[in-house]
């Protein structure tokens, strides 16, 4: 169904997705530990330099324990991975991450380390950074703070800037802070830049701004995502349509093939992918056209023999009409032009019914109609056609009930009607039609005391222009149509017909079954 078709493929480009997510968060948690790991190194450490060459360091120290979570202490102590003791040794900063915060570890003097333990590195590491700048600035005189604030930014990786503009000034409320406590942390911009306000004890002002702040969001991140994500999808789409392509591919070779005569050419559908279902319809109408050729192919060898006769007999009744003189025997020959006229136009009713049952079927009105009332009307009409037979119908007293189907009256009656026919034509003397219905499915069984058709034919009597025996048909009558109109009747009632032997009269035993509910129309 068309349905599952897209249910199918909407499966798949979900299942997609979720995969792209999934890789993209990988992706994304992963990348944002390393640069993580990288920025809270890389960030404190102007400031763990600074402190390595301050020639003041156990001042330092002593001051930044006082107001940090800052130690120098022995590498024995702090219980440190092989690795991290290697790249201290290297003299590099290290940071380490835990669910209590941060540490920020650097070699200190007599083999020793210097550790700060910070919860908010980017505030903490500012402050401290503010701290000695202000510390060296008081250190030094008004003429030279500016050069002082110079080597201190170049040296700690900031910029220092005194504030002798309104237009730099801050909001009243950091003010007011720096006021009260002469440094204040506070963020300006849309990325959240660091900046700390710090007074002097002459009331100078000095502002500080900090490089960028860690933000998972930058856009060399949201670029490789991006890149991804395309990536990802255009390899999907790429190999979807790829393996659609491939698929509708084969379908075009095998029409091509058939378009140039191999008739038995097929498209080989393997399950699962998402065109097998077009294969397989393919393949139907393959089938459906091979066999609409056969039977086409079948018919004209069928029907040129069929007219053979009564056209050479017409000829010659022609003939002998033109050399006759006596009026009788001119009026039989005229009667006998007559019937192969009357012959012909059979044939060719006949001709025209399977065709159009063979060729798609016909347009069926299925309609509720009673399938007894059918029975009996064509034995009643065949009892009066052969009256030397005894034609009689047998019908089950429960089937009334279920008498009722969907059916399309006409061709019902057309088919019952050739096969009381054709049991009349063989039958010694009894013709026995039975019918069973129960609430699924109707039967009609078609019986006669002939002599029986051989079980090595009994799919052959179906087949278009199929003569068991060419002689007893011709002269029976008969064209080797009837029963195939009948199979094709019930296939396009979702029934079928077969064909056996009759336990009670001997000889042959046709039966119709169908269901008694309208049908799901049937797949060519």
């Amino acid at each position: 169904m068309p349905l599952m078709f897209f249910l199918k493929l909407y499966a798949r480009f979900a299942g997609l997705v979720t995969l792209v997510l999934v890789v993209c968060v990988a992706l994304f948690v992963g990348v944002n530990s390393v640069r993580s790991q990288f920025w809270h190194e890389r960030f404190p450490e102007p400031l763990m330099r600074w402190l390595q060459s301050d020639p003041d360091a156990a001042d330092r120290y002593h001051w930044l324990g006082a107001l940090y979570d800052f130690e120098v202490t022995s590498p024995d102590e702090l219980d440190l991975s092989p690795v991290t003791l290697e790249r201290l040794g290297y003299d590099q900063i290290v940071s380490l991450a835990s669910p209590a915060g941060y540490r920020i570890l650097a070699a200190g003097p007599d083999a020793r380390v210097l550790q700060m333990k910070l919860d908010d590195p980017y505030q903490e590491v500012a402050e401290a950074v503010a701290l000695i700048v202000r510390w060296h600035l008081r250190a030094s005189g008004p003429e030279e703070r500016v050069s002082m604030s110079s080597r201190l930014a170049e040296a700690l990786n900031v910029e220092v800037t005194p504030v002798n503009d309104a237009a730099l000034l801050p909001s009243d409320e950091v003010l007011e802070q720096v006021a009260r406590d002469g440094l204040v942390f506070y963020k300006q911009g849309p990325i959240g830049m660091g900046h700390v306000l710090l007074q002097l004890d002459d009331g100078e002002l000095f502002r500080i701004a900090m490089p960028h702040p860690f933000t998972p969001w930058a856009w060399p991140v949201v670029l490789l995502l991006v890149a991804v994500v395309g990536g990802v999808l255009a390899v999907a789409v790429f190999l979807g349509v790829r393996a659609v392509d491939s698929n509708l591919r084969k379908v075009e070779s095998v029409a091509v093939r058939i378009a140039r005569g191999e008739m038995g050419a097929r498209v080989e559908t393997g399950s699962g992918t998402l065109v097998a279902r077009l294969g397989a319809s393919f393949n139907g109408m393959a089938e459906h056209i091979q066999r609409l050729v056969n039977v086409q192919r079948e018919m004209i060898h069928a029907v040129s023999h069929e007219l053979r006769t009564p056209v050479a007999r017409i000829r010659f009744g022609v003939q002998m009409i033109e050399d006759c003189q006596d009026e009788g025997r001119l009026q039989k020959q005229l009667e006998g032009i007559d019937g192969d006229i009357q012959e012909l136009d059979e044939l060719i009713d006949e001709i025209l019914t399977y065709a159009r049952l063979e060729q798609g079927g016909p347009v069926f009105s299925l309609q509720e109609a009673s399938v007894t009332d059918l029975v009996r009307q064509v034995v009643s009409e065949q009892q009066l056609i052969r009256p030397a037979l005894k034609i009689e119908a047998d019908i089950d007293p429960a089937s009334e009930q279920w008498a009722l189907a969907d059916v399309e009256p006409r061709y019902i009656h057309r088919a019952v009607q050739n096969l009381v026919g054709n049991a009349g034509r063989y039958a010694a003397g009894r013709v026995l039609v039975r019918c069973s219905i129960d609430e699924d499915n109707c039967r009609i069984d078609v019986e006669d005391d002939g002599s029986g058709v051989p079980e090595e034919d009994w799919e052959k009597v179906f087949t278009a222009f199929a003569r068991l025996d060419d002689s007893r048909t011709r002269t029976s009558g008969g064209y080797g149509l009837g029963l195939s109109i009948v199979r094709r009747i019930l296939y396009w009632h979702g029934g079928q017909a077969f064909v056996g032997r009759s336990n009670e009269l001997g000889g042959a035993r046709f039966s119709l079954v169908w269901p008694r509910k309208k049908p799901i129309d049937p797949i060519v």
